[in-house]
């Protein structure tokens, strides 16, 4: 059951920090997880969740690699990588077969979902990254899991993430150097989605929006699928920057003082109730001279762009048609969410939409990492994901089947399986495989279907 191919890596490139993360399922009934390994680095070569220097970027995750293995003697089976936003497309596609022993099976999944990938449209210079089912029909019946029901034909709609070509060549590129060659894709808020929702969010429906360091991600999670993910190139690095350029003031001392009065609450203008109504800011040109500015001065510039940065997502999801059926609302995350008052500003600015704060549980381990610390979303996601806890069916950016785990259940692995046989010829060829994970269709059968501080520094 303990073999290699259970030992993951997951490795998150974020704009603030880079994580490295070794773990492995415990086999037990409630599917805990054992973190095996952790590193961190300061993330150099990204801006925006684009790598900007692939040198840099080796580098950084080089030594957050080698940190994680310290205490690591197992040999890594697959490796797991966040992919930003900033790269990605979202399309919707469906696709059916026909079910000849009149019972839908894991091979009957994959099909229907690879001929649903197969009608897709996607851009030449793009790459899967996922395909997740938005539903499937079993003769027309819409149905949550088609796995071992009647019927005589399965139809699959689903919605694909597909990603620049060039920017998962060049993340394997860094990790071929120390000899990674197995490695999939995560979207990074579809991670994080995954790390902070409960079961009742999934089943309604919840926004998750991921505030970054220099970028925000967010998506429409429903049951065990994303209807929609955006991406907008703004995150509490702005912030800083804005009290630099606005205050005439060094980058670092803007930073002091975002993390030491960056709050949307607190009552600054009403007459020193709060503490000193001013503060002492040093100057760009005279770093020994300090500037007196009004605290509501500070708050005014900082609530300018956090509102700016969340009526740009509202107009994302109000023009995708998305604002007027949320479920169970809008769920913050990421660093920016420690922001006092953003929980309130967001209120304010969806109207009647719930709004919560969430970050993901702790995961117990030696290494004195907080994992339940809302910039952790994408990283305790990712590695969710890679032991197969909280998804669905879907295909992977391998194009491979991978299935949903139930408690005590042996978690999916991402190894190749063996050569599929093909099934006899007939009306609807078949590939026949282990039910862990399936190979993609042949090309040739594919067209027929229907065409504070540390805590705080992950803002930026």
């Amino acid at each position: 059951m303990n073999n290699t191919n259970d030992i993951f890596l997951t490795i998150n490139i974020g704009s603030s920090v880079t994580s490295a993360v070794i773990s492995k399922p415990k086999y037990d009934l409630d599917n805990s997880i054992e973190i095996l390994g952790f590193g961190v680095q300061d993330s150099v070569g990204v801006n925006k969740g684009l790598i900007t220097n692939i040198e840099d970027v080796s580098r950084t995750i080089k030594d957050a690699i080698l940190q994680a293995k310290e205490s690591v003697t197992e040999t890594i089976g697959t490796t797991v990588v966040s992919i930003s936003g900033n790269y990605t497309r979202g399309i919707k596609a469906t696709g059916y077969v026909t079910i000849p022993n009149g019972l839908v099976s894991e091979t009957d999944i994959n099909q229907a979902m690879q001929m649903a990938l197969s009608n897709s449209i996607i851009l030449p210079d793009y790459d899967v990254v996922h395909v997740i089912p938005l539903f499937f029909k079993v003769d027309d019946q819409e149905v949550e899991n088609p796995f071992n029901m009647n019927g005589s034909k399965l139809e699959a709609s689903v919605y694909i993430v597909t990603a620049k070509r060039n920017a998962l060549i060049n993340i394997k590129s860094a990790l071929r150097i120390f000899g990674i060659d197995d490695v999939r894709f995560v979207l990074d808020s579809y991670a994080a989605s995954l790390a902070v929702l409960d079961e009742q969010q999934k089943r309604i429906g919840a926004v998750v929006i991921n505030l970054g360091a220099s970028t925000t991600e967010f998506v429409y999670h429903k049951g065990n699928s994303i209807i929609y993910n955006g991406f907008i190139p703004v995150g509490s690095k702005n912030i800083t920057n804005d009290l630099s350029l606005m205050l005439n003031t060094p980058l670092r001392t803007a930073e002091k003082i975002k993390i030491e009065y960056g709050s949307l609450i607190k009552d600054y203008f009403g007459n020193g109730e709060v503490g000193p109504s001013n503060v002492g800011v040093s100057q760009i040109n005279d770093e020994e001279y300090f500037k007196e500015f009004p605290l509501g001065h500070i708050q005014t510039i900082i609530h300018a762009r956090v509102e700016e940065l969340l009526v740009l997502v509202k107009n994302e999801l109000k023009k995708n048609a998305l604002l007027d059926n949320i479920g169970s609302g809008i769920v913050l995350t990421g660093g920016m969410s420690q922001l006092g008052g953003i929980k309130e500003l967001t209120k304010n600015i969806f109207e009647k939409i719930p709004v919560t704060v969430s970050a993901p549980k702790n995961l117990p381990n030696s290494f004195r990492v907080s994992f339940d610390e809302p910039h952790m979303a994408t990283v305790v996601g990712l590695i969710m994901f890679a032991l197969g806890m909280n998804r669905g069916y879907q295909l992977d950016s391998s194009k491979k089947l991978i299935r949903p785990i139930r408690k005590g259940q042996v978690n999916d692995k991402f190894i190749t399986p063996p050569t599929p046989h093909i099934g006899q010829a007939g009306p609807d060829m078949r590939i026949r495989t282990n039910d862990t994970i399936l190979d993609p269709l042949p090309k040739d059968k594919k067209k027929k279907g229907l065409g504070l501080w540390k805590k705080i520094e992950e803002w930026f």
